[in-house]
């Protein structure tokens, strides 16, 4: 992939091009975080509260150069998506929001987003970041971040890292979270070591909801092998999150898959982690779900191009990027700051276990497939017939998305 050499300071034609726009742009104030004021020269911002302070250089560089203010505006991500969705087709809300690619389906939906200009930029981006913000074949966000999920490992009980699913249960327990009512998203890179992804995808490479994939011959043989585990006792739906953590942080266990959200608590407690590639119970590719942060640009913004701007040529560097990463320690989604931020082994893991993940998919038809997942596999982990119980999911989602 290309670098992204551009720095924040170079963007003069990026003045030309913004002042040539602002007569037609409409912007928020600071009391209302609107787009509908009188002051043309504004964008306002909605971001994470805690990112606030990583962006603010990149605010100030973009109105030193094209004298347009920035207003970065901190919010809850709870109620960031609503109130975007609720407030952009009354033509008030910000020009750009902060947020994770899985809303895509429900922003487009909706009709408040408006499409992004990558330009030459587009393969600087890692290549599960620039399909994740992608949608219908059109780019939708701006990404930052890129987060999955891998094997953290107790290097000190088990020093080399397992060759396979049935390699790693011999050498140590095994936790994942779990809970009454399943998780797939933990399970999910099994899955597709299976072949069987949820959905298929169309010509553009966008998650295709007539193709649905859990049927396939792949999926009846994952749920065979949930079986076996269940029975096993190596998948417990006893487990939820907190006791997995505490298996861990106390050596009882000495592998975890979980996300990076949960190493601070293995380092904090002494623990010597490495962060090991998804062992594959099949010997193909255990591919975990990618989930993406980025930036999106309001469908009613009349800022558009300066925000497009503002977007790809100050939130799209390198500098910002790694700022971003020092204030959330996720991988960044732009390939240079990623690979600076790999120097941290750490980060080079989660790196290199993304490098073989697929985007959640963001398409409605999804919440369809949430809504009975996890409670089958919970079953087929307990006991319930692998067969018949998959078959049922099966029947349910095909049934819901129509």
């Amino acid at each position: 992939m290309k670098v992204n050499k551009r720095g924040i300071a170079a963007a003069g034609a990026i003045a030309i091009v913004s002042t040539l726009t602002l007569a037609g742009c409409s912007t928020g104030t600071s009391g209302d975080d609107t787009s509908d004021s009188e002051d043309s020269g504004t964008l306002v911002v909605w971001v994470d509260a805690e990112r606030v302070d990583a962006l603010q250089g990149a605010a100030d560089a973009y109105e030193d150069k094209t004298g347009v203010t920035v207003e970065l505006s901190g919010k809850s991500v709870d109620d960031m998506k609503d109130d975007f969705i609720q407030q952009v087709p009354t033509g008030k809300g910000p020009d750009v929001v902060m947020g994770a690619h899985d809303w895509l389906g429900e922003l487009s939906t909706n009709g408040v987003v408006a499409p992004i200009e990558l330009g030459d930029s587009a393969g600087d981006y890692l290549s599960v970041a620039l399909q994740a913000a992608t949608y219908d074949g059109t780019v939708y966000m701006l990404p930052y971040a890129v987060e999955n999920i891998a094997v953290l490992r107790n290097a000190d009980l088990v020093p080399t890292a397992p060759t396979s699913f049935d390699d790693m249960i011999a050498q140590g327990t095994f936790v994942v979270e779990q809970g009454a009512e399943g998780n797939p998203y933990h399970l999910y890179p099994f899955q597709t070591a299976f072949g069987a992804p949820v959905f298929g995808t169309d010509d553009t490479g966008s998650y295709d909801a007539t193709d649905l994939q859990l049927g396939s011959e792949g999926g009846f043989a994952f749920a065979d092998w949930l079986g076996v585990q269940g029975a096993a006792g190596v998948l417990n739906t006893d487990i939820d999150g907190e006791i997995a953590k505490q298996q861990f942080l106390d050596g009882t266990a000495a592998f975890w898959l979980t996300g990076p959200w949960n190493v601070g608590a293995a380092t904090d407690a002494g623990i010597n982690v490495a962060i090991d590639p998804i062992p594959s119970p099949t010997g193909e590719t255990a591919s975990p779900f990618a989930g993406v942060k980025g930036f999106f640009v309001s469908s009613e913004s009349k800022n558009k191009v300066a925000a497009n701007d503002f977007l790809v040529n100050y939130l799209g560097t390198e500098d910002v990027q790694l700022e971003l990463f020092k204030a959330g320690n996720v991988l960044p989604a732009l390939t240079a700051a990623a690979d600076t931020a790999a120097s941290d082994p750490i980060i080079a893991g989660f790196q290199a276990v993304g490098a073989d993940a697929v985007p959640m998919p963001a398409i409605p038809a999804m919440g369809s497939v949430w809504q009975f997942w996890g409670v089958a596999e919970a079953a087929i982990i307990n006991g319930a017939d692998p067969t018949t119980t998959w078959q049922k999911l099966v029947d349910d989602v095909t049934a819901a998305i129509k």
